[in-house]
């Protein structure tokens, strides 16, 4: 409603951040003020990670002068190498160079800082895992919209519809444990309702309770939506980072054949391993070093193009 009384938001400069994820209003609102004002896009078309939700890259078509930073002041060459890897999937135009200062490395880590989901399901999950060692845990982002997606599955186990996105479109808890057993666009809900099959509604709902600030806590759990502009000392990326499967072609062993990797999901696991400034553990992503697409030559042969 704001948008539509066309305003004008005075100033000299404008400058919109994060401008590869921008909804249609605030590109309205933003472009409309370019008879008055200069306006500057900051942002990186490889972290574009909510066009599901209706969010565009701004940047495309922007007239203007383009000035790239390539060089990463959160970690050094190794991560960056990993970084670049999935770049090269995305088939995006720019690759990072690692501050030569800092000492980052892939490895194990047993303790890390804060471990980074691709799914809510994948985050309780962990949760449940860390307080039942122990831990003290924080969730980076709002604990209401797990706690609002518990009790939509709950209102489903009852009998009860509700208006939940990620369960509307569902009459009943069967409908949705049929949806993510046989059809392939239910994986991003899996491990969410492999939680709630094997914990319950309120096991759930009582550990969300359980959590603490982030100041306060021995470890953070977060989508990789919630931790981009974060960063941490060391992450570890969770397990459900599925590997593209092509279910038609299958080896000698009767195991599917790797699949093609969405540039979606090459973006996403691009900011995810970019969380980490000084160690970082796939964890969850490993299969990358045996999927023919993150093979050194291919990333390598992507650069050159």
């Amino acid at each position: 409603m704001w948008a539509l009384t066309r305003p004008r938001i005075h100033g000299d400069f404008l400058l919109l951040d994060e401008a590869q994820d921008t909804n249609p209003v605030v590109e309205q609102v933003f472009l409309a003020q370019g008879a008055h004002a200069q306006l500057v896009m900051v942002g990186d078309s490889a972290q574009a990670i909510y066009g599901w939700r209706g969010a565009r890259d701004v940047m495309t078509g922007f007239r203007g002068r383009q000035l790239a930073l390539s060089h990463s002041f959160r970690f050094g060459p190794e991560v960056a190498a990993e970084a670049n890897r999935w770049l090269a999937i995305a088939d995006a135009p720019i690759r990072l160079t690692g501050a030569p200062t800092i000492n980052s490395r892939l490895t194990t880590a047993t303790n890390p800082d804060a471990i980074l989901c691709r799914t809510n399901g994948g985050a309780i999950a962990e949760i449940l895992t860390l307080l039942a060692q122990g831990r003290r845990i924080a969730l980076a982002g709002r604990a209401s919209t797990l706690k609002e997606l518990a009790e939509a599955a709950r209102d489903l186990k009852q009998g009860r519809r509700t208006t939940h996105r990620e369960l509307l479109l569902f009459s009943t808890w069967g409908e949705v444990q049929e949806y993510v057993e046989w059809d392939p666009d239910g994986r991003d809900l899996l491990p969410f309702v492999d939680v709630i099959d094997q914990h319950g509604v309120d096991v759930v709902l009582q550990t969300l309770t359980r959590l603490r600030a982030e100041s306060d806590a021995e470890v953070t759990v977060s989508t990789a939506h919630a931790a981009k502009g974060r960063e941490w000392p060391t992450v570890r990326i969770s397990g459900d980072f599925p590997e593209p499967t092509d279910e038609e072609n299958t080896t000698v062993d009767g195991d599917p054949q790797p699949g093609p990797i969405e540039p979606s999901e090459a973006r996403l696991a691009y900011v995810a391993v970019t969380r980490a400034q000084q160690q970082l553990d796939l964890g969850g992503l490993s299969w990358i070093n045996q999927h023919p697409d993150g093979s050194p030559s291919t990333a390598l042969s992507a650069v050159s193009r």
